[in-house]
C-alpha cells in the first residue's frame, strides 16, 4: 500500500470543508445526547434521500459513504451510553407480551397456551420455527429470542 502525502494545503482544504459539514448537518463527533439527536436527524434524511424506487438504500449514492460514518458514530455512542442489558429469551418474550397486552393463548407463533407456560417457565427452549415467527410479529432482531450459551 502507497503513502499518503498529506500536504499543508490538502489539510486546510479538508478543515474548511469539515467546518462547513459541520455547520449544514450540526454533526461532529457523537459525544453527547444532543450529538447523538443530531447525528440520528441526519442519518434518517440521509436513508430517505438516498432510497432508490425499490426501497432499498442506494450504496451508489454520493451520501452513502457518509450514511456508514455516521451510523458507525452513532453504534459506537449507543454501545457505550444505550447498551441493552442481557435478557433470556423468556424475559423477552414475556416484556413483548407485557408490552402488546397479550395473554398466553394470543401467541400462536410459539404454540397454545400450555407451550407458552412451558417457555415462561424456562422448562422449553423457543425452537427455530418459533424464533422465526415471533421476530416477524415483532419486528425485532431472532437474537433477542435466542439464549447464549452458558
Amino acid at each position: 500500500m502507497a503513502a499518503v502525502n498529506v500536504t499543508p494545503r490538502m489539510l486546510s482544504q479538508v478543515t474548511r470543508s469539515f467546518e462547513a459539514f459541520r455547520a449544514a448537518g450540526g454533526v461532529g463527533a457523537v459525544r453527547n445526547q444532543d450529538d447523538y439527536e443530531r447525528a440520528m436527524a441526519l442519518i434518517e434524511a440521509i436513508l430517505d434521500a438516498t432510497r432508490n424506487q425499490a426501497a432499498r438504500e442506494d450504496a451508489g449514492h454520493p451520501l452513502a459513504p457518509l450514511l456508514d460514518f455516521l451510523t458507525t458514530a452513532v453504534h459506537d455512542y449507543e454501545a457505550e451510553h444505550h447498551a441493552l442489558p442481557e435478557a433470556s429469551a423468556r424475559e423477552v418474550l414475556r416484556f413483548l407480551m407485557d408490552q402488546h397486552g397479550l395473554s398466553q393463548s394470543a401467541l400462536p407463533e410459539v404454540g397454545n397456551q400450555s407451550v407458552v407456560s412451558q417457555v415462561l417457565a424456562g422448562r422449553r427452549a423457543l425452537n427455530t420455527r418459533q424464533i422465526a415467527a415471533l421476530a416477524r410479529r415483532f419486528h425485532i432482531s431472532a437474537d433477542a429470542l435466542i439464549d447464549a450459551p452458558h
